[in-house]
């Protein structure tokens, strides 16, 4: 039985910490604040219940995989998830409005047709199917095996089988995610529906790998899921499996260096001067912190890390509404900007002004969320640059304007609501200006690869969104995995099979 020191209490480090402790690990999880989830937070107010983080989970099989692995009882008889259907409902700039059904190609083929005009859907069909080949070509390197020794073949291979584009007797393959939409789907809207799901990730599709294409085709084909009571149901059912795995937890503990002895990982010191020894040491943490605990630790692979692109944050607005939710409301609706390009320039280059963005509405149908029938618990999301000291008034003023397009009585409905700002997450999460990780992408020379779970100090593991494979609550899920196997298993771990 090996002594394991796990630093952060994220859902990457509480799957790690799970799967440790069955295999029969004594596990410590340290965490500076006094709760659990990382990015997974609540707000409660005059009874009304808000996610301040994801509201959505895609691919339940990983938190299925590991409640199957940690314990007797399933996921399901741990929380109530629910399949969201519609998936989305999409209102494009020229007010064109679409509901697109849950995992269902035939019937977002034929949502498009009728909404976008015919041929629309074959369109975007034909794109899906070419995004399933990338998924098959990616899905084991970038997410479920540890990342490569040679992880410059990722780097350098397009997995996206791109249509040949001809153009002034030249052709060319589509290289990036807006041109995916523009010579493959030439249609604004499809190319809006398509650059969303990169956005909401705080990518820009102007410069996102066509790799890229994985993330529709991952929501449209494992669905979109939802758990009564709010995301962070999820974080206290994986808590909860932690404890009764003997996990032992040590809230308002701040972790201030990693210990080293002979050349390896050895325990960590706490703000207080104590020192807790450790076999091994799972950080889950931001990079900058992880730079403070271990100097030189990240690595990626055997060779160096490329240059990680800037990362952008959240604002989110959280919406108290008198009124009852009105029956076949949409769970979520994505607002569309009017000005793509200019919503664009905001966010990723020089533009001095934000123009109205796209918001993502949320309006779950959960009674646990309001305090009677007669109220609406609804949360607006927007991407904003990871700069937590900017006044965010202007731009909540815009987002509720905008949400007005799927919600046009908001204002005569709302009784109040409280902003979720870049500052919140960089208090909860430790991530500097409050950065949101991005999902690992092949291509684009390795950009949107992340740091190994491996590091440069033996018995260091790194775990989370800033690790191998990227942000996101599955992939969160799957860094626990990998730094489970690699321990329990040794560097020859190559993933489950």
């Amino acid at each position: 039985m090996a002594r394991i020191a796990v630093i952060g209490a994220g859902m990457g480090a509480l799957a790690a910490a799970a799967r440790l402790a069955v295999a029969g690990h004594r596990v410590v999880v340290y965490e500076r604040t006094e709760t659990y989830g990382g990015a997974l937070r609540r707000f409660e107010r005059d009874g009304f219940s808000f996610d301040t983080g994801p509201g959505l989970l895609p691919l339940p099989a990983v938190y299925r995989d590991l409640f199957v692995k940690t314990g007797k009882e399933p996921l399901e008889a741990c929380v109530d998830l629910v399949q969201v259907d519609p998936s989305s409902r999409h209102v494009f700039a020229d007010g064109t409005r679409v509901s697109l059904p849950n995992a269902s190609r035939a019937g977002v083929v034929t949502a498009l047709d009728e909404a976008l005009g015919s041929g629309a859907g074959k369109r975007w069909g034909d794109f899906l199917v070419r995004a399933r080949e990338a998924w098959d070509r990616t899905r084991r390197p970038l997410l479920e095996e540890p990342l490569w020794p040679n992880w410059q073949v990722l780097a350098e291979r397009e997995p996206y089988p791109a249509v040949p584009h001809k153009r002034l007797l030249r052709t060319r393959r589509a290289g990036t995610l807006a041109e995916v939409g523009a010579w493959e789907l030439r249609d604004a809207r499809l190319t809006a529906l398509l650059e969303s799901h990169a956005l909401a990730h705080g990518l820009d599709p102007r410069t996102t790998p066509a790799s890229a294409a994985v993330l529709p085709y991952l929501e449209h084909a494992f669905g979109t899921w939802y758990v009564r009571g709010g995301l962070r149901e999820l974080a206290t059912a994986v808590y909860e499996r932690c404890l009764a795995r003997r996990v032992e937890f040590r809230f308002g503990a701040d972790v201030t260096g990693v210990v080293e002895k002979d050349g390896r990982a050895s325990g960590v010191e706490l703000a207080d001067g104590t020192v807790a020894e450790a076999d091994f040491v799972v950080a889950g943490v931001a990079p900058g912190t992880l730079d403070r605990l271990s100097a030189q630790a990240v690595v990626r692979g055997d060779g160096e890390v490329p240059p990680q692109p800037a990362t952008a944050s959240r604002v989110t607005v959280l919406l108290a509404l008198r009124g009852a939710r009105p029956e076949g409301t949409p769970h979520r609706t994505v607002v569309h900007a009017a000005d793509r390009e200019a919503e664009l320039d905001a966010l990723f280059g020089t533009a001095a002004h934000s123009p109205r963005p796209t918001v993502t509405v949320l309006r779950p149908d959960d009674p646990g969320l309001v305090p009677d029938p007669e109220h609406e618990a609804v949360t607006l999301t927007t991407v904003v640059p990871a700069r937590p000291g900017e006044s965010c008034d202007a731009l909540t003023e815009n987002m509720i304007t905008v949400a007005e397009r799927a919600i046009p009585d908001l204002r005569d409905r709302l009784l109040w609501h409280e902003v979720r700002t870049p500052a919140d997450i960089a208090e909860e999460t430790g991530a500097e200006g409050g950065a949101v990780p991005v999902p690992a992408l092949a291509a684009d020379g390795g950009r949107l690869l992340h740091p190994s779970n491996s590091t440069r100090v033996p018995g260091l593991f790194t775990v989370g969104g800033w690790a191998h494979p990227g942000g996101g609550l599955p992939h969160a899920g799957m860094s626990g995995a990998l730094v489970a196997g690699l321990i329990v298993e040794g560097p020859e771990f190559r993933g489950s099979q």
